[in-house]
């Protein structure tokens, strides 16, 4: 008979030579290239850490309802084409909160990558890269929802 109690909680789905990011960081991806940066960011970083497959899939699921929530918005509030200023500020809330739910689905398993005293990997390259790549890739995005 197998006690939980003394059943490790960390599978071997951590892959201990891998090295995380610090999950402030992916906030300022989030703020600089939007929600499918944030996503993506999240995702990998899911990954890195070991998270179960259900709680990745969450990550991507906050970030398609997210994305829906800006190109909603985009759709109703900026029929003219006009009203760009105050968007730009909603899509970047959108992409913070987005970017907070996802976190908090990664934070148990970075507490345990923190106890293993570990650093944690540089995110200067990929960083920069997913907020013009994904950046650009949205502002494409809602461009062509604002001519439809």
């Amino acid at each position: 008979m197998s006690d939980d109690l003394l059943r490790p909680t960390i599978g071997d789905r951590v892959d201990p030579t891998v090295r995380p990011w610090r999950l402030n960081s992916q906030a300022y991806v989030a703020f600089f290239g939007g929600v499918m940066a944030a996503t993506m960011i999240a995702w990998l970083n899911s990954g890195r850490l070991g998270l179960d497959r259900g709680k990745r899939w969450l990550i991507v699921g906050t970030g398609v309802v997210g994305l829906a929530a800006v190109v909603a918005m985009f759709a109703l509030l900026n029929a003219d084409g006009e009203r760009t200023q105050n968007l730009r500020i909603l899509v970047r809330v959108v992409a913070v909160v987005c970017i907070l739910l996802q976190m908090r689905w990664q934070r148990p398993m970075d507490r345990a990558f923190q106890l293993r005293g570990a650093e944690y990997h540089s995110m200067w390259v990929l960083g920069p890269i997913l907020v013009l790549v994904f950046g650009i890739l949205e502002a494409v995005l809602l461009a062509v929802v604002v001519l439809l």
